[in-house]
């Protein structure tokens, strides 16, 4: 997530650069073919501003989804903080220990166990996100790291939960869920050694399957993608459309003074950068777990949630804030 109050000008050309330059060789075409005695006011305007007007719609379509798959994102992981909380603070007030014990401790690690599970598992690379492309490789390269791919998740478990834990975690394909059967097996203990009572059991256990939903909700936008179809086609549509964009101002230029003609270069970059950016921004946003600048932070409110659960357990010494490195916090 972008943490500043915006992108710099500077990003976004960069961003873009090698697309701008594709765009002025193709604004040149024209120009340069009139140079050479070609006649170039061959295409009429009207048939490219119905495409231009087709492809405005299929983008703004795309924007607006895959806004909605980000702002969904974000939805559910401010019902994982609501529920973390609830956790620790029914964990606190239900759970009958001995002070020697350590059961809240360990519940409330668990979970803590459970959220760097989950983010490591929703920041694993799938074949449809950007972040592989060069230009998004650039930027994460020179701006900001994420923290999931500079560290072993059997490192990151080590502190919240017990090394056999550890090793039973590790062997399951869903090592999130497996922390959450860990966490509902340890309530059962619990609730047969007469240490917490049957309706606090059931509200215990009902924060568990409030956590699986969640769960679940971030796994069908991690593993099921903007449609590839309604991508691919829009793609194809964008650079139709900037192809015959140049010869089709061309076409205008000419017609109301020949001497205009170069004007095709920069009405056709600006044009076709408009469109081509908003396709890319789309790109940018319908993976909200990617580990790309735009994602939901859920590095940062991981390390919040477990903040606020260790204050819980009134332990003295707090782990800090993850700060925005380059504006983007992930």
């Amino acid at each position: 997530m972008h943490a500043g109050r915006q992108y710099t000008a500077s990003e976004i050309l960069a961003w873009t650069r090698r697309e701008t330059l594709v765009f002025v060789a193709l604004g040149a075409l024209p120009p340069i073919m009139a140079a050479l005695g070609c006649d170039v006011a061959v295409l009429p305007w009207p048939p490219i501003a119905v495409l231009g007007t087709a492809v405005a719609f299929m983008t703004g379509f795309k924007s607006n989804a895959a806004y909605g798959r980000l702002w969904e994102a974000r939805q559910i992981w401010g019902a994982i903080v609501n529920a973390s909380r609830t956790w620790g603070v029914m964990v606190r007030s239900f759970v009958t220990e001995a002070p020697e014990e350590g059961a809240h401790r360990r519940l409330v690690l668990r979970h803590v166990a459970w959220l760097t599970a989950l983010r490591h598992q929703l920041r694993e690379p799938r074949a449809w996100e950007t972040q592989h492309f060069r230009f998004a490789a650039e930027y994460r390269e020179r701006t900001f790291a994420v923290p999931e791919r500079g560290a072993k998740l059997e490192d990151e478990l080590a502190p919240f939960i017990s090394a056999e834990e550890v090793r039973a975690v590790l062997a399951k394909r869903n090592r999130a869920s497996a922390l959450l059967a860990l966490q509902s097996e340890e309530l059962t203990r619990t609730r047969q050694a007469m240490r917490l009572g049957e309706l606090r059991y059931i509200e215990l256990a009902r924060v568990i399957a409030t956590l699986i939903e969640q769960q679940g909700k971030c796994e069908r936008i991690k593993n099921f993608p903007y449609p590839r179809q309604f991508a691919t086609l829009n793609l194809f549509f964008i650079c139709l459309f900037i192809v015959l964009l140049p010869f089709g101002v061309a076409t205008e230029l000419k017609r109301l003074n020949p001497a205009w003609l170069w004007l095709t270069v920069p009405v056709t970059v600006l044009v076709s950068w408009v469109f081509h950016t908003m396709d890319k921004i789309g790109d940018a946003s319908e993976n909200p777990f990617e580990g790309g600048p735009n994602d939901v932070p859920i590095s940062a409110m991981s390390r919040a949630i477990e903040i606020d659960l260790r204050d819980l357990l009134d332990e003295p010494e707090l782990p800090k804030p993850l700060a925005p490195t380059g504006n983007i916090l992930m």
